[in-house]
């Protein structure tokens, strides 16, 4: 098991007023899966995706990834966690304007203390991976959509993480651009990747082996390739 959630409860306090945002979530992901988490805007599907991805802490249950305790490590132990387990893409795609793909995608090797020279042919292997070999040293006010959330799915791979956390990654994409990012995580499913993925259109949902959907806090029912389990 790679990721495993138990009993997670995610409250936050509007005065003296308790918001239970997540209630008794568990929820698990095997190596090499490919999960959806659906649900509407305000469902808490953002909050657990913060919580699998160790930017923040649940105020009460158990979260276990890759066979660490998460809610047991340091501030410090955490920042690894996310930098060498975890891969992000955003919905806006959260790039440095002022670089080039080539160096917003060594940023995480960067920061692992990679050696130069490491870290560019890794760089360029991952661009290269998402059909990007052609625009290493194209700023992303040079890219298309499409392209831009490209080298970020290469930024969240180069550190070959352990699960590729998705945040709505064809939300801010064209049809046509939201279909090829889409066939890309497949692609990266197929090579062995495990890759959650948040979303609240059903459509892009399908994509993934399993859909799990959240409302209002509770995760309410999944599903295996579009046969649904209460």
């Amino acid at each position: 098991m790679l990721l495993e959630a138990k009993n997670i409860q995610k409250n936050y306090f509007q005065d003296k007023l308790k918001v239970e945002v997540l209630k008794n979530i568990n929820f698990s992901v095997e190596m090499g899966d490919y999960v959806a988490v659906m649900g509407p805007s305000g469902s808490g599907k953002s909050t657990l995706m913060n919580i699998l991805g160790c930017l923040d802490l649940p105020t009460s249950g158990d979260y276990f990834l890759n066979g660490k305790d998460v809610l047991s490590l340091s501030e410090d132990e955490l920042s690894d966690l996310r930098l060498n387990e975890i891969g992000f893409v955003f919905q806006n795609f959260q790039l440095l304007s002022s670089q080039s793909a080539l160096e917003n995608v060594e940023l995480p090797l960067t920061y692992a203390k990679i050696p130069k020279s490491e870290r560019r042919r890794r760089a360029i292997q991952a661009l290269e991976r998402v059909g990007l070999g052609d625009r290493l040293h194209f700023k992303p006010t040079q890219l298309s959509g499409g392209q831009k959330q490209r080298v970020a799915i290469a930024r969240a791979i180069v550190n070959h993480p352990s699960l590729l956390l998705a945040d709505e990654p064809t939300g801010a994409l064209d049809s046509k651009s939201g279909v090829q990012i889409m066939d890309l995580f497949r692609q990266l499913n197929d090579e062995g990747v495990t890759i959650v993925m948040i979303t609240h259109d059903a459509k892009v949902a399908q994509a993934a082996n399993r859909q799990i959907a959240i409302l209002d806090g509770e995760l309410i029912h999944s599903a295996v390739k579009g046969r649904w389990e209460w």
